[in-house]
């Protein structure tokens, strides 16, 4: 799971192992807030430093327009966005790549543990490096 030639790799990967404890243990078929309780318990076992359901400021043009709150937030750095449905969809990818560009963060997971076996996707924000050049980080 870990790749250094991507940013955050042993973080990422130590976010995914949780996950797939969590999935191992408790299987498919229980609503998003009991698998996200049982990610931040297992998050507090393995040390990671987190914040769930972290408000965040939305902007448009430098301008706060509302807020959104990221399902975790791990070590100030990445969002993490949890589903329990059956599979993911190309809307769900869409979303979490929003989520991330309105959030000014870099890197994203997006896991979904409503299927027989864990889906996650790694997400990166294209826009990050453009938006930091133009001071809106």
């Amino acid at each position: 799971m870990i790749n250094e030639k991507y940013k955050y790799s042993p973080l990422t990967g130590k976010i995914i192992g949780c996950a797939m404890e969590v999935h191992r243990f408790l299987g498919n078929g229980f609503q998003e807030v009991i698998y996200q309780r049982a990610l931040a318990y297992e998050f507090e076992l393995q040390g990671v430093r987190f914040a769930r359901e972290y408000e965040m400021e939305v902007l448009y043009k430098q301008k706060k327009v509302g807020t959104r709150r990221v399902d975790f937030l791990v070590d100030k750095a990445l969002s993490v966005e949890i589903k329990a449905i059956k599979a993911l969809e190309d809307v769900h990818l869409a979303q979490a790549i929003n989520y991330l560009e309105a959030y000014h963060l870099e890197v994203g997971l997006l896991i979904n543990f409503g299927g027989v076996s864990l889906e996650y996707r790694r997400l990166e924000n294209k826009k990050f490096y453009t938006d930091k050049n133009r001071g809106a980080v």
